[in-house]
């Protein structure tokens, strides 16, 4: 049996590549974006009493990971990526049906956008439906996975005092904390975990407009050098 879905609305994001996206939702908190819905869901009426939610989940697409065949077996990250695990015991982003799920706190509602921070989610995703987080019955206590425990321990961030200057005057351009996104997400250490760069390789991203490079001066440490619009 097969079923159609069609996206209830699409996500504009921070993240405009998939690289240094945090792995899961909540670890970046500056993380923002804005979903705007698509008809007929965008009129306000779909919306009406979200206002009283703080979290929202939402159910998307992994729009540039969808495969044809499906896996059975992945490589997550979490565990360094080169150790197999059941696709169903993980969140790796190549699913079945390239469906993702998200927690995320809902900063605002607007007719016809819903204003998101705390996102994991790229740029131009579709999503297929929201979902009012509810705390007695979202909320597990004694829940265990003994894969993931607890959120994978940051990196050390530090700054070029050039870069932290480029981060507040293009943050302030934007109207958005640039300074903490780069930190927050940085500090999840983007790179693959067999992956030991050189201290002079240049690794880069684009967060919103800007294009922001660091280098590893140490395996457990980065250093930001330049935070400029992207040209």
């Amino acid at each position: 049996m097969q079923h159609s879905v069609s996206p209830v609305g699409i996500v504009r994001s921070c993240f405009k590549e998939k690289f240094a996206i945090p792995r899961q939702p909540q670890l970046a908190p500056a993380a923002r974006g804005v979903l705007e819905l698509l008809p007929p869901f965008d009129t306000g009426d779909a919306v009406a009493g979200l206002e009283q939610v703080s979290h929202v989940w939402l159910l998307f697409l992994f729009h540039q990971a969808l495969e044809d065949k499906p896996r059975l077996k992945v490589r997550p990250p979490r565990l360094g990526g080169n150790k197999s695990m059941g696709v169903f015991a993980t969140r790796a982003t190549h699913r079945p049906n390239g469906i993702g799920q998200s927690v995320v706190r809902l900063q605002g509602v607007e007719p016809g956008r819903l204003l998101l921070s705390g996102i994991d989610l790229l740029d131009g995703t579709p999503v297929l439906d929201i979902k009012p987080y509810v705390p007695y019955a979202d909320s597990v206590p004694e829940a265990v996975n003994g894969i993931a425990s607890a959120a994978p321990a940051a990196i050390e961030v530090n700054w070029q005092a050039s870069a932290l200057e480029q981060a507040h005057a293009n943050g302030l351009r934007l109207g958005e904390p640039l300074v903490a996104l780069i930190e927050q997400c940085l500090a999840q250490d983007p790179r693959p975990a067999y992956q030991v760069p050189p201290a002079e390789r240049v690794y880069g991203v684009r967060f919103w407009d800007v294009q922001v490079r660091w280098q590893y001066p140490t395996p457990e440490s980065i250093r930001v050098i330049e935070v400029a619009p992207d040209r």
